[in-house]
């Protein structure tokens, strides 16, 4: 049993390169500082980013994410975006990656002169972590998809834990995967502070009712670079789409559900806390929205 993360093992993962700090080290020797501040209490930053027949995918949005994310934190990354995507290109074309890989950045304010939480304590210079991996979804989520049980963890506003930062402090998270683990499931879902509909602990949520898509208001759950998008093929496409605050009970009585996510892309939902989609796996709106997705990834790769 594995959740939206689950990915087919390539072995020559084993032997990558990662960048770190400027340099290319091998993968078994990239570690940091116990003094780091990541480390220590969870102080940082990171994007996902896929690259796709030779593309970065809408590496501009990611982009903008990560350097929105460290200015909420007071966190100075210490590159341009054009020398981060330019340390980013020298770390897959020293591994020779051009397809089907998954990057993440990582930034955390550093090492500290000591193991506390005060951000003063930082020397001022930023941990930077650029890792590329070959990864591809797990074939069976396609057609298994995901089982998923509502976690008593609850999505928090911006004014408590924002979770439209892409913090490294994902304990909440955690804790919540760890429910739904515990009740026989592969991801959590997460209902806001109202007790509506939010998200997944690492996915964003849909469902689909009487032909209509439907999501939570965005208030409480990730950013997500994908949910932008399926949001904007449903306009674009005339598929019927609601964002709003919707009961857990509709999900439970709704007839396809998936969610989204830069490494997955859109993964069918088979069974919410027991109650299983009515429209079979995947359903046709959740088949169709996957197919545009594809397209529309297809379309930015062929891009100049």
């Amino acid at each position: 049993m594995a959740g939206s993360q689950d990915f087919a093992e390539d072995p020559v993962n084993a032997t990558v390169l990662v960048g770190l700090n400027g340099a290319l080290v091998p993968r078994a020797e990239a570690k940091v500082s116990v003094f780091d501040a990541g480390f220590v209490v969870g102080d940082g930053v990171w994007e996902g980013l896929r690259l796709h027949r030779g593309t970065l995918l809408f590496l501009k949005q990611h982009l903008d994410r990560l350097y929105a994310g460290a200015a909420a934190i007071a966190l100075d990354i210490g590159m341009t975006q054009a020398a981060l995507t330019e340390a980013i290109w020298h770390t897959l074309h020293a591994n020779k990656f051009d397809h089907d890989v998954h990057i993440r950045v990582m930034v955390t304010r550093g090492i500290k002169t000591g193991a506390n939480q005060d951000p003063r304590s930082a020397l001022g210079i930023p941990t930077v972590v650029i890792l590329a991996e070959r990864k591809v979804p797990s074939p069976a989520l396609a057609t298994r998809g995901l089982a998923l049980a509502t976690a008593s963890i609850r999505c928090s506003p911006a004014n408590m834990f924002d979770m439209r930062l892409n913090s490294h402090s994902r304990l909440n998270l955690i804790t919540a995967l760890l429910e739904a683990i515990r009740a026989g499931a592969d991801e959590a879902l997460m209902l806001d502070p109202n007790g509506f509909i939010s998200s997944c602990n690492a996915t964003n949520f849909f469902f689909v009712a009487g032909g209509v898509v439907h999501s939570s208001t965005g208030e409480y759950c990730f950013n997500g670079v994908t949910r932008g998008h399926i949001i904007a093929l449903c306009r674009a496409h005339g598929i019927r789409i609601e964002l709003g605050d919707f009961p857990l009970e509709r999900a439970h009585a709704a007839d396809e559900a998936f969610v989204t996510g830069t490494f997955g892309g859109v993964t069918p939902v088979r069974e919410i806390d027991g109650h299983g989609m009515r429209a079979g796996l995947p359903g046709p709106l959740t088949a169709r929205l996957t197919a545009l997705y594809n397209g529309l990834k297809d379309s930015e790769a062929a891009t100049p």
